[in-house]
């Protein structure tokens, strides 16, 4: 029996999943989200055509192989010009792991993961940490605790955070010592809006919690999580104008502050948008080098650790043609990084951000001011990939 403590967080037990599945399937929210898939069929079928899929599962794992991802490869197929997985110091078997990635996108980073899992023989997919802040609908945490999410809670008291945490920490462990379940974790809360990612320090000292304290405590809650750095890679990121009119919004008045429709909007769009190719890439497990941390002060820990994920995460991104047009557009008129793309393809990016400044909707757009926010956001990658390979 799972304990009684992460009930309000943990993802369904088995035994609730039918129940949950027919709640999803009575949500006419849900039902209208679902028809966007078959828009050409009428409501009633497309209903009766989940009710269909969904006969005979009785676990969260059946729910995300036999439900999730056949979802998620049509948003591949339809969505992106094709994917991959590297894995490197890891593989199939009785090991589990928990993944702290870059975060790309609010719904799929956990979701392809998943399926690059499953498809390369994993025996589990993920329990995947999402923050409350996200499930503005009931369908919404229906729906992400049938896909084995357990809750992140946000915007709470510092008092509040602090038991939030531990509670997170111990749960996290629980699942893969007693569940023996993979986790994806971001490796900060939220998206980074300028693509350079960065690992929150707050966030491995969650981590920690379950653990005793000091430097040897700390390295002894990490390893028992099995991290594992895990790179996402896209060459189009479709929330991209919509990051850069944030960036305005926010440059233009003080006190904005996304709305839930704003946030349902970055959602619906990073699914459904383009993404050219996306690659996904490990780096070197932590446990393989975590010990050699362990003569620092506590706070060095911390930050040495965070320090070294982030070089993991940022030698192994997948770097496309528009990274360094970007780069060498924003540098100025050096072209350092020439050799890297063609004229053509300097061309088509070029078409591409005027594109995706025609897309941004605010009464007066600095034009700008949003070439120069989407071109750091494809230039940061290769920045931080020269850094860490120096």
């Amino acid at each position: 029996m799972i304990p009684e403590e992460f009930k309000d967080i943990r993802p369904y037990n088995d035994d609730e999943v039918r129940g949950a599945i027919d709640t999803l399937l009575h949500d006419r929210q849900f039902s209208h989200i679902l028809k966007g898939f078959v828009p050409f069929l009428p409501l009633s079928i497309s209903r009766g055509l989940l009710r269909l899929a969904t006969v005979g599962i009785h676990s969260t794992l059946g729910f995300q192989v036999r439900f999730m991802k056949p979802v998620v490869k049509y948003v591949l197929r339809r969505c992106s010009t094709g994917h991959s997985f590297s894995f490197q110091g890891i593989a199939p078997g009785t090991d589990r792991y928990t993944f702290i990635s870059n975060h790309r996108d609010i719904v799929l980073d956990s979701a392809i993961l998943d399926v690059m899992l499953h498809d390369n023989k994993f025996p589990t997919t993920c329990e995947i940490a999402i923050g409350d802040n996200l499930l503005i609908y009931k369908w919404i945490r229906t729906l992400v605790r049938l896909n084995k999410a357990f809750i992140v809670r946000r915007n709470i008291s510092r008092l509040e955070l602090y038991e939030s945490s531990r509670l997170m920490s111990r749960y996290m462990r629980y699942a893969i010592q007693k569940k023996h379940e993979n986790i994806w974790i971001a490796q900060r809360e939220g998206r980074a809006k300028d693509s350079s990612d960065q690992t929150q320090v707050s966030l491995l000292k969650m981590l920690a919690m379950s653990g005793e304290g000091g430097t040897a405590g700390a390295i002894e809650s990490i390893k028992a999580l099995n991290l594992v750095p895990l790179t996402i890679s896209y060459e189009y990121d479709p929330c991209d104008y919509l990051k850069a009119e944030e960036f305005q919004q926010k440059r233009d008045d003080a006190s904005w502050k996304k709305s839930k429709q704003d946030d349902l909007v970055n959602m619906k769009t990073g699914i459904f948008g383009q993404k050219g190719h996306v690659h996904y890439q490990t780096g070197r497990p932590v446990n393989e080098w975590i010990d050699t941390l362990s003569e620092l002060s506590e706070k060095e820990f911390f930050q040495a650790l965070a320090q070294n994920i982030d070089k993991e995460i940022h030698r192994n991104y997948r770097l496309y043609p528009g990274n360094y047009v970007a780069v060498d557009l924003l540098q100025g008129a050096n072209e350092t990084h020439k050799s890297c793309y063609t004229s053509a393809d300097k061309v088509r990016f070029e078409k591409y951000l005027a594109e995706r400044i025609d897309m941004v909707n605010l009464p007066q757009p600095d034009a700008s001011f949003l070439r120069e926010r989407l071109l750091t956001m494809y230039a940061n990658p290769v920045i931080n990939y020269t850094k860490a390979c120096q």
